[in-house]
Parts: structure tokens; sequence; C-alpha cells
């Protein structure tokens, strides 16, 4: 299970805290959840602090976020390690 939680957001910046694991049907569910932010071409900030697993496809989503100029933050060793790669 994964939870998205809004944790601020202004006229052209939101954060979004996760928190569980980034894996199968959730990754979609992140997907669907910053599109439209990255859409509207704001900033967006993902908390991965509280995220204990990320599978393969969740690897290369936050890539592509990483690419569209997500940040990404609060990694743990684990997660930081699958995002080298």
């Amino acid at each position: 299970m994964l939870k998205i939680v809004h944790v601020n957001g202004t006229a052209k910046a939101t954060t979004l805290r996760l928190a569980g694991r980034l894996i199968g049907p959730w990754v979609g569910e992140l997907r669907r959840a910053c599109e439209p932010i990255l859409a509207r071409g704001d900033s967006l900030a993902i908390d991965l602090s509280e995220v204990s697993f990320v599978d393969q496809a969740g690897v290369e989503l936050l890539g592509w976020l990483r690419g569209r100029e997500a940040v990404l933050s609060n990694c743990s060793g684990f997660v930081a390690e699958l995002l080298k790669g």
C-alpha cells in the first residue's frame, strides 16, 4: 500500500509525502497524482522519507519524475541506491 499526502502547495509549488511501498498499482497512482501538477508547469517535490520499498516500475517512475525536474528528498539508503542505477 502507498499513501500519498499533499503536504503543502503554493500557486506554483507542490510537495507530496509518500508512505509505504511504491510497487505495482501504486506506481500508476503516483503518476496520476503527479501528472496534473507537472502539466501546469508547477514545481514538484516528493518526500520519500516513509517509503520502505520501491520496485522496478517505481524506480522508473521516480527517474522519470526527476527528469521532469521533480525534487526527490529524504530517500532511505535503500531507495537512494536504487535510484543510482
